[in-house]
């Protein structure tokens, strides 16, 4: 069985295995060639030989401690068509240039970068940030003590929980709670069916749609529509594409502008000295069907839509 390298993987079952399908190997002009830093290059001659195997490289840096250099050489090389097979991964760090396949859950105290995809049966836990290049898809809860990068679709049957911020290239879905100390950037669209708690902007270039409530502290912006279960407070501007609905209230510090419709379940409150605004993007004359504001009371500074009384929802 090839695994990430002795000390850098604690604990690998039995029936653990890694399916290579494309070579590469190192050799010190190799390297050179990409203007590596002196004290990493001179490390790396007096260590590791020449015509060593790509992912063999990445471990021996691993488990020397050697992570940064480790992430240098994956970013500069980029990823592979290797395959990691594991019952169960617990580590001090993984750098891993193809894709993770683990039955149950994954453990790593440091940073866990995977150059294609990662599968998980049970969780995904890293102590530092947690980097995919390609999807991401756990059986239970993804925690970072980082950041979260994932370059495609991101889906767990849990919720997820970040220290920093949190950008998938892809859609997301997430079965439970979403939660980010950082900015969280979808290019895709996003489904969490309990509550969002965002502590820095939210951005989806598609549709938004929460379950419960949803709690920010920066801009809140969809491509297309937000549907909320709950609330939608504590952000300042809130921007949609298309249009806005929420189940209780509507509450932000800033402008509130919908290109279609706007609904809310309770009361819609812009910021002080800033407006509401929805049928942005139809025309006028189309207001009463694609520019309705729906909420308990009309809101203040109501500057676009048209106003047609308590929401239905």
């Amino acid at each position: 069985m090839e695994q990430a390298r002795g000390h850098a993987l604690r604990a690998v079952t039995r029936n653990g295995k890694t399916v290579m399908d494309q070579s590469m190997e190192f050799t010190k002009q190799f390297l050179r060639s990409k203007s590596p830093c002196a004290m990493g290059f001179r490390w790396f001659v007096r260590n590791i030989e020449d015509g060593v195997s790509y992912q063999k490289a990445l471990d021996t840096l691993v488990a020397a401690g050697r992570v940064d250099d480790a992430l240098w050489l994956l970013n500069n090389f980029g990823p592979t068509n290797a395959v990691l097979e594991l019952d169960r991964l617990e580590a001090d760090a993984v750098v891993f240039a193809g894709s993770v396949q683990v039955r149950a859950g994954v453990e790593v105290d440091g940073v866990v970068h995977v150059g294609r995809s990662l599968q998980a049966g049970g969780g995904v836990r890293s102590g530092g940030d947690l980097v995919v290049g390609e999807d991401i898809r756990a059986g239970a809860s993804i925690f970072a003590g980082g950041r979260l990068h994932c370059g495609g679709h991101l889906r767990t049957d849990w919720g997820v929980d970040v220290q920093q911020g949190v950008t998938v290239g892809g859609d997301l879905r997430v079965a439970w709670d979403l939660v980010a100390q950082g900015a969280i950037s979808v290019r895709g669209s996003a489904v969490v069916g309990q509550d969002v708690i965002a502590n820095d902007s939210l951005h989806c270039e598609k549709n938004l749609r929460v379950g419960g409530h949803l709690t920010g502290a920066g801009p809140l912006r969809a491509g297309h529509g937000i549907a909320v279960g709950g609330a939608i407070e504590g952000v300042s501007h809130i921007d949609a594409g298309w249009g806005i609905r929420a189940g209780e209230h509507i509450h932000a510090s800033g402008a509130i502008k919908a290109g279609e419709s706007l609904a809310a379940g309770d009361a819609i409150c812009a910021g002080e000295g800033y407006g509401v605004f929805a049928g942005l993007n139809v025309q006028e004359d189309s207001w009463e069907v694609s520019g309705q504001v729906c909420a308990a009371s009309p809101p203040k500074r109501l500057r676009s839509g048209c106003w047609i009384g308590p929401s239905l929802l």
